[in-house]
């Protein structure tokens, strides 16, 4: 894919990021900013008070009809029957080999609408694979483009919106995984209580030419409270922490739920699924593999691509993500190894560039918020 700056796309939040300082780089086909002050700041700024992230390089989609909740139920893993009017669920979405086309958010608008929010990397896959489920079944539409995500997280990101007009003191009491139309500085807004941070906070959808507006309203009443503008960089060592899977890291075509830890968004039972056939094969069969969590304790970090080793020094998996993890103060990683090694305590070895570093199989998530 070119990645030069003329082929990058740019969110109505570009120039915002320009002032603040934001340097920008290649991510998805966007330009996006990585980082502002410094990516250990803003990771503290989430857990202590509370972080702004620009997410609008995430696919939208909307079904809309009187079989819409049927072609939804039928193209992911989870169930969404089970949700009323106004409530969210986290699910993949797998091809019929059972391994994973991406992870994704389902919001039930409505029993005949609902919204798809899926990763920016396979926005244009997973529209066209909703796209033609949908068809003489319900309407489909790529909202993306017309369509704005700002991420609001930390433990401070109700007590912002209370201040931000409108509809916001409300918004203390949306239940996680509800959403609800709300005005926020203005800008009439549908508010998620999700997010990918492993702190509470909210996910603000608005129409783009309201994005710019809200950014800024909620970058000057967070001053006071701590509020940093935070890139990539912090959303990966945050979500790291957290232990949640990014699509090209720990899941993606040649990963199936079940060995990537997310068997509780797979419901075999809700009836027929793409994947289900492959899935149920692949539970009867046993798994030769798991995602784990692991912790350094020689010198060194892991990166996405290492090779993890056993004590012989075989090559037994491989690392899916690394860095150091500022809240936990440890090099962390996850990666996959064979189910025999997968137990905690297990030692391992990490192929850091030709130098083996020695590290141990930890529980998971190695951060959760009190």
């Amino acid at each position: 894919m070119d990645q030069s700056p003329a082929a990058l796309r740019r969110t109505p939040l570009y120039d915002e990021h320009v002032a603040l300082g934001g340097r920008l780089v290649p991510f998805a086909g966007w330009e996006m900013p990585v980082q502002y002050k410094g990516v250990t700041d803003e990771h503290r700024a989430v857990r202590t008070a509370v972080g702004i992230f620009d997410v609008c390089h995430m696919g939208e989609l909307v079904l809309n009809g009187d079989y819409a909740a049927d072609v939804v139920n039928y193209l992911i893993t989870n169930d969404a029957k089970r949700l009323m009017d106004g409530q969210a669920l986290y699910t993949v979405a797998c091809n019929e080999s059972g391994t994973i086309l991406d992870d994704l958010i389902v919001y039930r608008i409505s029993q005949t609408k609902w919204l798809i929010v899926c990763n920016a990397s396979n926005r244009d896959k997973m529209a066209a694979h909703f796209r033609a489920a949908a068809v003489n079944h319900c309407d489909f539409d790529d909202a993306s483009d017309r369509t704005a995500l700002i991420a609001l997280q930390g433990p401070k990101a109700l007590a912002l919106l209370a201040q931000a007009g409108g509809d916001g003191p409300a918004l203390a009491e949306l239940p996680s995984f509800h959403f609800r139309d709300a005005t926020l500085a203005n800008v009439p807004c549908t508010v998620a209580r999700t997010g990918y941070t492993g702190e509470d906070g909210v996910e603000i959808f608005c129409p783009t030419d309201g994005a710019a507006q809200l950014w800024r309203a909620l970058v000057k009443l967070g001053g006071p409270l701590g509020l940093e503008p935070a890139g990539l960089g912090a959303r990966d060592t945050l979500r790291l922490e957290a232990r949640l899977s990014l699509y090209g890291n720990e899941i993606d075509e040649t990963t199936n739920p079940l060995e990537a830890g997310l068997s509780w968004v797979v419901k075999l039972g809700k009836g027929d699924f793409v994947g289900r056939t492959a899935l149920e094969r692949i539970k009867a069969a046993g798994l030769t593999r798991k995602l784990v969590g692991f912790e350094m304790t020689g010198r060194g970090i892991a990166r996405h691509g290492y090779p993890l080793l056993d004590k012989v020094g075989i090559k037994v998996g491989v690392c899916t993500s690394g860095s150091p993890g500022p809240t936990v103060g440890k090099n962390i990683g996850l990666g996959y190894l064979p189910t025999s090694m997968a137990e905690v305590g297990t030692s391992i070895e990490v192929d850091c560039r030709g130098r083996s570093v020695s590290a141990v199989v930890a529980k998971t998530p190695f951060y959760k918020r009190s």
